[in-house]
């Protein structure tokens, strides 16, 4: 029912959109896709204590104004102690509807694989600039993360991570950067339109309608890093098949982790002993 009602609300509002032209179609694609929202949960709240608040500012070359992204920093244990081999670095994007807060708990969980984890809202949720997200200013605040974490630490490996949409904006950076060690890709897709199209209302001729594409598959090839892509098996969002082929798009050492009993959003979860041999295996993480 849910699917049901999203689609139905996609329809509508792209017939809406075509009549009131480009800018209006992408805006309201900008809403549907990220749904963006200052929304936490009890849950969050509780696994967000003790986390820092990080603030970044940087000049947005699409807007052409200041910008200001609010995110939550969990270091690594032992991170402070300067006898200790200083531990991986971890870029957290998220998903749709939640901020950051709504992620501390998959924040928590990388921690413990021994990362420490900047998780970074982009504009329009959470504390971050008030602003309707879109896609490419979704790759440009993550860029912006991204460049932060160069400065603050320097000589530590740094890893990008994404979850679903996060996912997308993760690949989007791996594509462009070469100074990370790793890409890890949970829930995620190979496009937006592939996602419709894997939907009960799938055969309908929209896709070419959609502006916000998050073409992944297309990407993929250009990430020079190892790249894991992490899917659960029981996943009814993003289907697994997908998470598939963005992984057999992609070039040079690679694995894919299907979890047992993992949906879209625990996957994190009953996954943790696959993901810490994964990224042994992969990474030489340990």
């Amino acid at each position: 029912m849910k699917h049901k009602t999203l689609i139905l609300s996609l329809l509508t509002g792209l017939a809406l959109a075509v009549l009131a032209g480009c800018s209006a179609l992408a805006e309201k694609q900008g809403e549907w896709i990220f749904q963006p929202s200052d929304r936490s949960w009890s849950g969050g709240v509780a696994a967000a204590e003790g986390m820092q608040d990080v603030w970044i500012s940087f000049d947005s070359s699409l807007s052409g104004k200041p910008a200001k992204l609010h995110g939550l920093w969990h270091a690594a244990d032992g991170a402070s102690d300067q006898h200790k081999t200083k531990p991986p670095v971890m870029l957290y994007l998220h998903g749709a509807r939640w901020n950051v807060v709504g992620s501390a708990q998959r924040v928590r969980r990388m921690q413990e694989l021994g990362f420490s984890v900047l998780a970074v809202d982009y504009r329009g949720f959470g504390k971050s600039d008030a602003s309707l997200p879109s896609e490419t200013q979704a790759y440009e605040d993550a860029r912006a993360a991204w460049d932060w974490l160069a400065v603050q630490y320097p000589g530590q490996p740094r890893y990008i991570f994404g979850h679903s949409l996060g996912g997308a904006i993760a690949i989007e950076l791996a594509s462009r950067v070469s100074d990370e060690a790793g890409t890890i890709v949970e829930g995620t897709f190979t496009s937006i339109p592939d996602v419709f199209e894997t939907m009960a209302w799938g055969w309908l001729p929209v896709t070419g309608l959609i502006t916000q594409r998050f073409e992944s598959v297309k990407k993929v090839a250009a990430i020079g890093s190892p790249l894991l892509v992490v899917h659960g098996e029981n996943d009814r969002l993003i289907r697994p098949e997908l998470g598939r082929r963005l992984f057999d798009a992609a070039k040079g050492p690679k694995a894919f982790v299907l979890v047992p009993g993992g949906s879209h959003h625990n996957t994190n979860a009953v996954g943790q002993s696959l993901y810490r041999e994964a990224l042994a295996q992969l990474f030489e993480l340990r």
